[in-house]
């Protein structure tokens, strides 16, 4: 489909919403007040650091969240006193944060169910209130509910729709969109239908496996099986990486896009020669600013001498993932959570999510002595969250440890 004109059509109806109901001042007035700290607040005060008896507490220099997402809670929120006695729909979470998604359920905003991958809008009526999340939500979601006569609330992050306009102009072009992400991801599924052909590589070393393929270096059978849920409809690889765009995932690695980046230009310039790079290669920058500053903070934040690491985030968020993934490269004993009460404070152990795991649980989390902490969390994840996990740090600092 036409997806350009599409948008067109849906920006100019009287039911389609992108700007909320209040100015911002009122938006950053109303998040202030429900997800704000005061101990956050002094903390950044006093250059990031908390001193409190025998814990150190080091707070990330950039943490938390960032402008789209503050953004696009405060329309859901805006969108529930809009329409006071509305059915509203949410097409998936807001926002990776349970505490968050749980106060729009006590809100009585409805979530889209979903089963393997496919959502259910049987429930949804003319007339209701659906709001599309900080992902995004893909063009044929939109087409479905601007069709039945919805009223759409589009919270979609402006660096999200960046990414949705530079694959579209790969299919304007007539380049294959190689989508830097996790092709069950909310945000890429969305990018993915606004593409025209695309293959989703989810990190170097399947970039690399599609690089061999184009220098000759592969098997056929072997590339459709890898790629068979992560490309478009028909896929064929001796013909549609003959031209290559490369986007990006916002949550994704910063580094890691760049170098995916470079690994095909350097391959397309290897099959194709310098004077002929242009017509094989595209490439803008879509790497989300909030996400390559907290990413950038991280790498400050694991430089500092730490005992231990807590990354605070949705066990679903691609964001906080990739924090955590830096302080493991570095050897730092660190621990992602969702919640603060993933902490015991009685019996001093922590449940946590590994990267590429299951919860576990480990004893003796908090050592005795003086102990470095370092903080941060993803850009899902309110302040008011981060300073309740340092509320029970503090606690458990002062009992005797087992």
């Amino acid at each position: 489909m036409d997806t350009q004109a599409f948008k067109q059509t849906l920006h100019k109806s009287d039911r389609y919403n992108r700007r909320g109901f209040g100015s911002a001042n009122k938006r950053a007035k109303a998040l202030a007040q429900a997800y704000q700290s005061g101990l956050i607040g002094s903390i950044r005060d006093n250059g990031n650091l908390l001193e409190y008896g025998r814990l150190k507490v080091k707070l990330a220099e950039a943490f938390g969240f960032c402008w789209g997402v503050e953004r696009a809670v405060a329309m859901a929120y805006e969108t529930r006193k809009h329409y006071p006695d509305e059915r509203i729909w949410i097409t998936n979470e807001i926002i990776h944060n349970p505490s968050v998604n749980d106060h729009l359920r006590n809100m009585n905003v409805l979530f889209i169910s979903e089963e393997k991958g496919v959502k259910d809008f049987s429930d949804v009526k003319d007339g209701d209130v659906v709001i599309l999340p900080a992902f995004g939500a893909t063009v044929q979601d939109m087409q479905l509910l601007h069709e039945r006569g919805c009223h759409i609330i589009d919270t979609t992050c402006p660096w999200v729709s960046k990414v949705w306009h530079t694959v579209e102009k790969h299919k304007k072009h007539t380049f294959t969109s190689i989508i830097h992400g996790k092709y069950k991801h909310e945000e890429t599924l969305a990018t993915s239908s606004f593409a025209g052909t695309y293959l989703v590589v989810f990190d170097l070393e399947e970039a690399i496996f599609v690089a061999n393929y184009i220098l000759g270096n592969g098997n056929r059978t072997d590339f459709l099986q890898r790629f068979s849920k992560a490309s478009s409809k028909g896929f064929d690889p001796d013909k549609d990486l003959q031209r290559l765009g490369v986007a990006n995932q916002t949550t994704m690695l910063k580094s890691e896009t760049e170098e995916i980046g470079r690994l095909f230009e350097k391959t397309m310039l290897k099959k194709y020669g310098p004077a002929e790079l242009n017509k094989h290669f595209l490439a803008f920058n879509t790497i989300c600013d909030a996400t390559e500053e907290r990413q950038g903070a991280m790498f400050s934040l694991v430089d500092e001498p730490l005992d231990l690491m807590v990354v605070i985030g949705g066990f679903n968020s691609s964001n906080t993932t990739h924090l955590q993934e830096i302080a493991v490269s570095r050897g730092i004993r660190s621990f992602h959570i969702d919640t603060p009460d993933r902490i015991g404070e009685e019996d001093n152990t922590i449940t946590h999510m590994p990267l590429e795991g299951e919860l576990v649980t480990d004893n003796h989390f908090l050592p005795e002595g003086s102990i470095n902490v370092g903080i941060t969390s993803g850009a899902s994840t309110p302040d008011r969250v981060v300073e309740h996990v340092i509320n029970k740090l503090m606690k458990l600092s002062e009992k005797k440890v087992n």
